[in-house]
């Protein structure tokens, strides 16, 4: 310019010295931003669109999260692999995610159930945004999707994306010391393609299934929970021996003699340690083989005895589809199998339509509880073929006779003293400490 108009005072390539990026358009008619260049700030990674970055999840500099914040303002599609989300992380990005579906902008997810991380509620909350889509691996045994990823495309293409260790929680996106590189089409194109590819790949996998919340919830929830509360194999190998060297012995067939005399309201007294849950789901196991459509109740106080329960059977069935939990953010889609806690039956009781007769076996673990109010309407109004009460300690402290409910006989039992004696529970030692308590008024 400066030869062609023959100016001298032009010393310097304008273009250099005073040109810009054109970040983004907007009409300055009818505008509601009283600052553009602040409102662009806000919308647009600090980092920027054409450079790569490394985020090392330190208080200084940048954080991964009001980057990602960024990213979505200004994407036109998003695709986000993880291992699990949590609501904690979701939170973060919930309002931004809305109002990018808002404008009629895609999301696609791909996440697992994988050790029970994920948390149902951020999926359900994720379901319920427009133009989202969300796949959930189930088969945690074989495929273990561990990959932590998150894509940004544009229709401009200056696509970009972030790979490394943050799955979606508050911990690993803030505080946590994990570590994720930030590509650019502009720096490493083939990257962010190969990214994009696989990701496509994976969303066309069968293994990877479309979540419905009106279809799904329940099999994600008892998913998660199946992965949540499982134990290994070898767990389930000591319960084969301690069945071989008592239950399968000794309880099934008392149990089994007890019915024969016509006795179907059996109380097992077992210490604790000594497999309770186990001995029940194997005499269900047999009464199950001769009735394959008998309906089934497991009823207990604490949720925390329902799902260990629920994994029992299931084991012991060899069946992973068997049963459904239900209790506080748990409802089952049928009543067919029941593993139940005994404050959500006893509300839900007048409410359930069954008969009195619906349930053919019934199992109320920690049996001693059932002189309370909550357990008596279940034990009046329900009338089925096996009645089996599980307790370790039977007698109470208010002098509340519990074999009134079970024909005034115990069934089958193995006290602490005989469990120990057995070597099914190891020897323990009490040791007393005196303690002096002042108390002032």
């Amino acid at each position: 310019m400066a030869s062609e108009i023959k100016n001298q005072g032009i010393e310097e390539n304008l273009l250099l010295s005073e040109g810009k990026i054109l970040k983004a358009v907007f009409s300055k008619i009818n505008s509601p931003y009283a600052d553009l260049e602040k409102h662009v700030a806000s919308l647009l990674p600090s980092t920027g669109l054409r450079q790569s970055e490394l985020f090392t999840g330190n208080k200084s500099g940048v954080s991964l999260e009001s980057e990602i914040r960024k990213e979505i303002e200004s994407a036109d599609e998003i695709q986000w692999i993880v291992s699990f989300i949590r609501f904690s992380g979701l939170r973060i990005f919930l309002q931004a995610l809305q109002e990018f579906t808002k404008k009629g902008k895609k999301i696609k997810i791909i996440t697992t159930t994988y050790m029970g991380a994920t948390e149902p509620k951020a999926i359900e909350e994720l379901a319920k945004l427009p133009n989202t889509e969300i796949k959930i691996s189930y088969n945690t045994k074989q495929e273990r999707v561990h990959a932590k990823a998150y894509l940004f495309l544009r229709n401009t293409n200056f696509n970009t994306g972030y790979i490394g260790s943050s799955n979606i929680s508050r911990t690993a996106l803030t505080s946590g010391l994990e570590w994720n590189l930030k590509i650019t089409t502009q720096e490493i194109p083939h990257v962010i393609d190969k990214f994009q590819k696989t990701f496509d790949t994976y969303w066309n996998d069968s293994e990877f299934e479309l979540y419905d919340i009106n279809i799904h919830k329940d099999k994600l929830r008892e998913a998660i929970d199946e992965e949540k509360y499982s134990k290994s194999e070898n767990n389930f190998s000591s319960f084969s021996i301690l069945l071989r060297t008592i239950s399968k012995k000794e309880i099934l067939e008392r149990l089994l003699s007890e019915r024969a005399k016509g006795n179907f309201r059996n109380l097992v007294i077992a210490a604790t340690g000594t497999g309770k849950t186990v001995i029940s789901a194997f005499d269900f196991k047999q009464f199950y083989a001769q009735n394959p459509n008998a309906k089934f109740l497991f009823v207990a106080h604490r949720e925390e005895i329902i799902k260990q329960a629920l994994h029992t059977y299931r084991h012991i069935l060899k069946d992973q589809n068997f049963g459904s939990l239900w209790f506080s953010g748990h409802e089952p889609t049928n009543h067919n199998h029941i593993f139940a806690s005994v404050q959500t039956i006893a509300n839900r009781l007048s409410q359930l339509n069954l008969k009195a007769d619906f349930y053919d076996y019934i199992v109320i673990d920690e049996v001693h509880h059932i002189p309370a109010k909550s357990y008596r309407p279940i034990l009046s109004y329900f009338t089925p073929k096996i009645l089996l009460g599980l307790t370790a300690t039977p007698e109470r402290m208010d002098g509340e006779d519990i074999l009134l409910d079970f024909g005034n006989s115990i069934s089958a039992e193995i006290r602490l003293p005989e469990a120990m004696n057995r070597k099914l529970l190891c020897p323990f030692s009490i040791l007393e400490s005196q303690t002096l308590l002042i108390y002032q008024m």
